[in-house]
């Protein structure tokens, strides 16, 4: 009985290595599929997040899109008011009715502000074709020349963005061609 109880120690040592070699080779496959799959997952994963915060960009694009649109539409009011407010004669400016439309005015201002809309510097500045747009050139020997001597339009910026330039009167040396 010994002698076959050895002899099956021998063939299960011999059928040992040749099985732990074939469970290492079938754990070293697992582990390469168990990366590959792990790998693919992560990719999925930055795939999905930069889908994400593409969205979100896009979607914050379309936002400040439309409102631009609406406050460039609201700009022209904005003049009006201005315009209004400059020419009420002196005799209604005591009127309180004249208060509450200024202070409308204001309300408007302020909200247009609040979503970043910032009037454009002009008068006594350099001309700037990036933010102003010159439509006459006044000859003259009070200003240098290329300064901004009269806005015509309030021009604005929305954030960083030109939303309308300003309409502005560019003086010009006297005697000089305008090329």
């Amino acid at each position: 009985m010994q002698v076959t109880e050895e002899k099956k120690e021998e063939t299960a040592g011999a059928e040992l290595p040749e099985d732990t070699a074939a469970l290492k080779k079938l754990l070293e496959d697992e582990r390469a599929k168990s990366a590959e799959y792990l790998d693919s997952w992560r990719r999925a994963a930055a795939d999905m997040s930069n889908y994400r915060k593409r969205m979100e960009k896009d979607a914050s694009e379309m936002t400040k899109l439309a409102n631009s649109v609406l406050i460039a539409r609201l700009l022209p009011v904005l003049d009006d008011f201005d315009r209004a407010l400059q020419t009420i004669p002196d005799n209604l400016r005591d009127f309180t009715w004249i208060d509450g439309v200024m202070l409308i005015a204001r309300k408007m201002g302020a909200i247009l502000e609040s979503e970043g809309l910032k009037p454009i510097e002009a008068l006594n500045k350099p001309f700037d074709p990036n933010v102003h747009e010159a439509v006459i050139h006044e000859e003259t020997d009070q200003h240098e020349e290329g300064t901004v001597v009269a806005e015509l339009q309030k021009g604005y910026k929305l954030g960083d963005r030109v939303l309308r330039p300003t309409m502005v009167k560019v003086a010009k040396k006297k005697g000089s061609s305008d090329g």
